[in-house]
């Protein structure tokens, strides 16, 4: 047990997911860092440490839904309760391509890490969460849902998708305590986007590191605002509107 208030956090040992986890445990979170690579998870939690905080790490594949489910029995039998989660794991696609080109087995992963493991996490953690006196959902968007750009079909899809349930379960959580929302990054200096965009001047982005104090700062928001986005470029809330 801890009177930390804890973090689940997807993707944690590298990008958006690491400097997220590391501002976390700085902030006076107990940080449940999850992510493949056990390395980058131990150079995590060495830095948590080295600023004073504490982490569990937790070597998973998001893939794998049975150690989806095993996550929230074992958090549960040490903590008893999660007060956040940060969905930050995500996958491109292995790279653009027209619609009709798409690999089915890219489709099928995409789909896996974007959309069903942030479902397998909800399902895993809904009961910790309310046990929260105030629980919090972060889930990483991204504008590609809605600009209809070409080539980003699977990935646009995917997070279309990832929007339309992590909407609906704001709705159904509303009433207990949990605050439930979406953050759309933009372009920052990571590896998918180097990935996506591989011409671009990474020296122009933002990075990481300044994204991860506002995710603190809506983790740890008191105003209990939920069903909406925070669109980092702009440095503003949104609701998600059906196109007019």
């Amino acid at each position: 047990m801890t009177d930390k208030r804890i973090v689940v956090v997807t993707g944690a040992s590298r990008g958006i997911g690491y400097e997220a986890a590391l501002a976390l445990g700085r902030a006076g979170w107990h940080v449940v860092a999850v992510a493949r690579t056990q390395g980058g998870l131990e150079e995590l939690d060495d830095a948590i440490r080295d600023a004073g905080g504490s982490a569990s790490l937790v070597p998973l594949d998001l893939a794998d839904p049975a150690r989806v489910d095993e996550l929230g029995a074992a958090l549960n039998q040490r903590f008893g309760r999660v007060d956040a989660l940060l969905g930050n794991a995500g996958l491109l696609g292995g790279g653009l391509a027209p619609v009709g080109h798409i690999d089915p087995k890219k489709w099928d992963q995409t789909f896996a890490i974007n959309v069903t493991a942030n479902y397998r996490l909800i399902r895993s953690l809904d009961p910790l969460l309310r046990q929260s006196q105030a629980g919090r959902c972060l889930f990483l968007s991204s504008a590609a849902a809605w600009k209809g750009a070409p080539f980003w079909g699977l990935y646009a899809a995917s997070k279309a998708a990832l929007n339309a349930l992590v909407m609906a379960y704001a709705e159904e959580v509303k009433n207990f305590g949990i605050a439930v929302n979406l953050l759309n990054p933009g372009p920052l200096r990571t590896r998918m986007r180097a990935q996506a965009m591989p011409g671009e001047d990474p020296e122009t982005l933002a990075t990481p590191a300044d994204l991860a104090p506002h995710i603190v700062s809506i983790l740890e928001a008191t105003d209990g605002r939920s069903g909406a986005l925070y669109d980092f470029p702009t440095l503003s809330w949104k609701k998600l509107q059906p196109p007019q």
